[in-house]
């Protein structure tokens, strides 16, 4: 990113330099130029950023400091004093692992100049080796005027994107100062997917293995939803969490099983086993959920342990289809206040009554809950956690997520090179795949045998 920034005034003034960047990516580099003469910044980890970043402000030095900003993004602020007449550009580079969700990857670039742009320019260039499929691009600001300034090349492995409108085309009104161009400008695309073990990169030394093969049949899931219904859960919550939960029942397929499980001071389950996921049954469910009402304290421990107790039992007694995967998602939007409520002592339980049989995804609904113990919990037991932040968003936010793990692909994956081909690895262990998503292992490898180096996957019940 650069910004070129002047100071028209007769007298020195400070400028400030504001960008939002994802929260995944990380700053490379950042400098200044000044009449002339480049500086460049010391990038430096969090904590050690802070303390030198609040020692340089005290001392009227110039420093920069990336702090959280919203849900996905997190800011980079800095100030300098600048002569009369005199202008600074500011260049930042910042590099992003982008994640496959859904079939695709995101580039997000959020863009807020605050004022029309003599020379405001997007662009973006992809390179993919496996070729690229397909590329899309909006923008959460772009009307029926802009909408043809924005340029897409798109070749066999590359692809090209621009963004150039003209400062009157940006202005809100004829003459004024204010822009229309404030918000999120987005690309979205996918790679071609021919080989079934995946493409592996090789640059001086290091390979990284992406591996997503395509054309896998899901796996049948059994899953058992664990909803707080606790007096925090009054109003927007709770009707947001039955909207959801309507939505989700719907996307069941009929070869999956489900239950549901509700829980404040106590636990209470619609059924006492798992059932298939047939239209009558998902109908009554949804009967079911609509009257789910709030009240009560809120006894995770139990909850969870009830549903593992569940998927357990039935499973022995064969109740289940054998080649299928088996889930518990909690939601739960606050901290354990009876029964167990000592976090650790409810993360070994639940660990202990899992014993690595199941996946466990955690939901942590609002400000208030206790995300970091959900966080560590689903870890434990081969799943993850995700914020769902208060808004009028959090069904399509609690949807969006439940996407995401409802077709598994695989379990337990493992990725095997050849003996003497790999230096180092980082984790080339998965405890599943699902559907849209990728599997990403990588390290050194050994120059004289690149071409060696190959993946493989297991299938769960074959």
């Amino acid at each position: 990113m650069t910004s070129k920034a002047l100071n028209k005034a007769n007298s020195s003034q400070e400028i400030f330099f504001e960008v939002e960047l994802p929260k995944t990516a990380f700053i490379s580099n950042f400098s200044m130029e000044i009449e002339g003469q480049v500086y460049v910044g010391e990038v430096k980890e969090k904590e050690k950023a802070k303390k030198q970043y609040e020692k340089a402000v005290s001392s009227g030095q110039t420093a920069g400091l990336v702090k959280a900003s919203g849900r996905k993004m997190e800011k980079f602020s800095v100030s300098v004093n600048i002569a009369a007449k005199s202008n600074v550009t500011f260049i930042l580079t910042y590099e992003e692992l982008l994640q496959r969700k859904l079939g695709q990857y995101e580039i997000l670039t959020r863009v807020k100049p605050k004022q029309p742009v003599q020379e405001f320019q997007i662009v973006t260039n992809i390179y993919e080796p496996q070729g690229i499929s397909y590329v899309d691009t909006h923008a959460t600001f772009l009307s029926n005027d802009l909408l043809p300034l924005v340029e897409k090349t798109v070749t066999d492995k590359k692809a090209h994107i621009s963004f150039s409108p003209t400062i009157e085309q940006q202005r809100k009104c004829p003459g004024c100062d204010e822009t229309v161009i404030d918000g999120d400008f987005i690309i979205k695309y996918d790679v071609n997917r021919a080989k079934s073990l995946g493409d592996i990169q090789i640059v001086n030394g290091y390979f990284v293995h992406f591996f997503a093969p395509p054309n896998l049949p899901r796996v049948p899931k059994n899953v058992a939803f664990v909803i707080d219904r606790s007096g925090s859960m009054y109003g927007t919550k709770m009707h947001q969490t039955r909207q959801a939960l309507t939505t989700i029942l719907q996307d069941l397929h009929e070869d999956d099983y489900f239950a549901l499980i509700l829980f404040d001071s106590s636990v209470v389950s619609w059924q006492e086993s798992l059932i298939k996921a047939t239209k009558e049954n998902v109908a009554e469910a949804t009967v079911y959920v609509q009257n789910i009402r709030d009240r009560g304290a809120t006894d995770i421990n139990s909850a969870v342990l009830r549903a593992v107790d569940m998927l357990v039992k039935d499973r022995q007694e064969k109740k289940l289809p054998e080649r299928s995967i088996d889930m518990v998602i909690l939601l739960t939007d606050g901290m354990p206040n009876v029964g167990v409520s000592r976090l650790p002592q409810i993360q070994e339980n639940v660990r202990s009554a899992i014993g690595g049989k199941m996946s466990l995804f955690c939901l942590g609904f609002g400000n208030d809950v206790e995300y970091s113990f959900l966080d560590v919990m689903s870890k434990q037991n081969k799943g993850v956690a995700r914020r769902i932040f208060e808004g009028s968003d959090a069904t399509l936010q609690l949807e969006g997520f439940y996407e995401e793990v409802s077709s598994p692909l695989l379990t337990e994956v493992d990725l095997r090179y050849p003996d003497n081909t790999v230096e180092l690895l980082t984790t080339n262990h998965y405890n599943q795949l699902f559907n849209g998503s990728e599997i990403r292992c990588g390290r050194s490898a050994d120059r004289q045998q690149p071409g060696q180096l190959h993946g493989g996957g297991l299938r769960p019940g074959v």
